[in-house]
């Protein structure tokens, strides 16, 4: 079992879209897939039409695998499961600082309700947290959107840092640039700036910034079942192909 998180510590960048087309990608390639939405805002969970559990709350989330397991959800598409967000994960950081082990409870809880799945996807929420902490230690890649401005390039920094600091391995890291408005100087000047500073975080693929994705609300579905043939899709397959096999779409 792989686990794939996406996050950033910087909201508005893309996480949900990126993580709910990645899931989808896996799950169409023949793996099985458990997105586990871990924002208490729960948008994941909105675009695949699920509805959380009222039972899965507090520390359950942690310690009860039977309610864990249940509050897992069966999405429109197969081999794609989806454990829906309710707003009680809000208080996540809560509960898991009265635990012992609390760095590693994450995992724990993942590794004991997810063994039927090949992947499972975190879709995260934008802190630095015991939550995050948690998401840092237990995923085996972290893959990380970043729009090319000046502040996303500040926070990317400040997760690089984080894990310098605490001794994180930074292998785990996968940015890719996410929004991306190639007409705008900005846009080509900090990609070719940040790739030159982290040539070994950045992936090549890079995600545009389309109306189609934007859609994503309206058809509460991954791009690739309304807009098939669009860039938006064409840009989440290859951002698969890569992270899964390491192949770079020709451009």
């Amino acid at each position: 079992m792989k686990i794939i998180a996406c996050y950033s510590n910087k909201g508005g960048v893309g996480k949900t879209a990126t993580s709910v087309n990645l899931a989808y990608a896996y799950a169409q390639a023949g793996q099985q897939v458990l997105l586990c939405d871990l924002d208490p805002q729960g948008a994941s969970g909105f675009y695949f039409r699920v509805k959380p559990s009222k039972k899965l709350k507090d520390a359950r989330f942690f310690e009860d695998v039977e309610r864990f397991t249940k509050a897992i959800r069966a999405s429109d598409f197969e081999g794609l499961d989806v454990l829906p967000a309710n707003l009680t994960f809000r208080d996540f950081d809560v509960f898991l600082s009265r635990m012992r082990n609390k760095r590693s409870r994450l995992k724990k809880a993942l590794v004991a309700a997810g063994s039927d799945y090949d992947v499972i996807f975190l879709d995260c929420p934008p802190n630095f947290s015991t939550l995050s902490e948690n998401i840092f230690r237990a995923a085996d890649e972290i893959v990380v959107p970043v729009i090319p401005t000046t502040l996303s390039e500040r926070t990317f920094d400040q997760l690089v840092g984080f894990f310098e600091e605490h001794k994180l391995r930074k292998g785990k890291l996968r940015a890719f640039f996410s929004m991306v408005q190639k007409r705008k100087i900005l846009h080509q000047d900090t990609m070719e700036k940040m790739r030159g500073l982290y040539r070994k975080r950045f992936l090549q693929t890079s995600i545009p910034f389309t109306a189609d994705i934007e859609k994503m609300g309206q058809h509460r579905a991954p791009v690739s079942t309304y807009a098939a043939r669009s860039a938006a899709s064409a840009a989440y397959q290859a951002l698969y192909d890569e992270l899964e096999n390491g192949v770079v779409a020709s451009k």
